[in-house]
């Protein structure tokens, strides 16, 4: 039975989404004021919802109080899954959760969400996007959905939580693991471990009750706050096999209504929002490092070989998803980039 804190949260989310349905919002092209409403998966208390704050009072600053932005934290409209589509429809107004999110409905949205075994840190990925065609790219993609990618901000790459060692590839062999679905998948499987695909709510208990060996959670600092290190013993830090890409994305027809003035400003606050994201994480996954080798556990350094084992099935694996114009065009996109810096050798 649900609790009575549970229905009354539903019960809050489900008069939100009625109240947003009957409030539409505004931008008004003649220099007057925007009025958004936006959706984060993140929590107001968590390091990003926090930074997400910021980026919210850095606009509505900077417009002098000409851009309003209405946040919705925690996916407390509809589910996280479903914020594109709200900002497509009208619900909401803009997306700031993830693209990885929408692979199903075009296999390229794997390749602007969560590009695993390509870049070794948020600033090559961001690199990609404002100065190696990324965003053109990608554009065309949000475009044919009816929405249009402002920005990126990115965490960094995601450490393994496992009850067992993982010291490298040769440990994989037989690891079962928790992981997202789509291609990760595949690529694990590829190296010997079994990827079991499991919620994410259930993380925890799976990996107590031992069902899962380990799990592919998040950061290594957010994997601290969800308790992950009181049970998995082992992770290895710095990561290297998946980083993804949070966005912020607005119905474009919304987005075409403001004034150019405001575009400049949420533009030019997303990189701000990049840039403060990238180097927040830096720090708190330092401190996450010191403190947990302090309690114990185990994290391990993958050596260059067996990164690049990890790099080699992932990009292997990247064709078997690149079953779209939109997604073949972003792939050839990522490996000239990272080609030209040196992380896939040339042909």
């Amino acid at each position: 039975m649900l609790s009575k804190l549970t229905k009354t949260l539903m019960g809050g989310a489900a008069m939100a989404a009625i109240a947003l349905a009957s409030a539409p919002s505004f931008a008004d092209g003649h220099g007057g004021k925007t009025k958004l409403r936006i959706q984060t998966h993140y929590g107001s208390e968590t390091p990003s919802g926090k930074l997400a704050a910021e980026f919210i009072d850095n606009v509505q600053t900077m417009s002098g109080g000409d851009i309003e932005v209405e946040m919705f934290y925690s996916s407390s409209v509809v589910k996280s899954t479903e914020t594109f589509d709200a900002a497509v429809d009208g619900v909401l107004d803009c997306d700031m959760t993830g693209g990885a999110y929408q692979t199903g409905k075009n296999p390229a949205f794997q390749f602007v969400g969560d590009i695993m075994g390509g870049y070794d840190t948020p600033y090559q990925q961001l690199s990609w996007l404002y100065y190696g065609d990324g965003l053109a790219a990608a554009q065309e993609l949000y475009h044919a959905y009816d929405m249009h990618l402002v920005g990126w901000w990115i965490y960094g790459q995601e450490s393994l939580a496992s009850t067992k060692p993982i010291r490298g590839v040769e440990d994989l062999e037989g690891w079962k693991f928790r992981s997202p679905p789509g291609m990760e998948t595949k690529i694990f499987a590829k190296l010997g471990a079994v990827p079991n695909v499991i919620d994410f709510t259930e993380i925890f208990g799976a990996l107590e009750s031992g069902v899962i060996d380990g799990a592919d959670a998040s950061g290594l600092a957010n994997n601290v706050g969800l308790g992950l290190y009181d049970i998995a013993n082992h992770t290895n830090f710095p990561g290297f096999h998946s980083m993804p890409s949070d966005h912020l994305a607005c119905n474009k027809e919304v987005w075409d209504a403001m004034p150019e003035q405001h575009q400049r400003i949420m533009s030019t606050a997303m990189e701000s929002l990049a840039l403060r994201t990238a180097l927040t994480f830096e720090k708190k996954n330092a401190e996450a490092a010191s403190m947990l080798r302090e309690k114990g556990v185990n994290l391990y350094e993958w050596s260059s070989e067996d990164r690049q084992t990890f790099r080699d099935a992932a990009q292997s694996t990247w064709p078997e998803f690149a079953t779209s114009d939109e997604a073949k065009a972003l792939v050839e996109s990522h490996l000239n980039y990272l080609t030209q810096l040196g992380l896939v050798k040339a042909e």
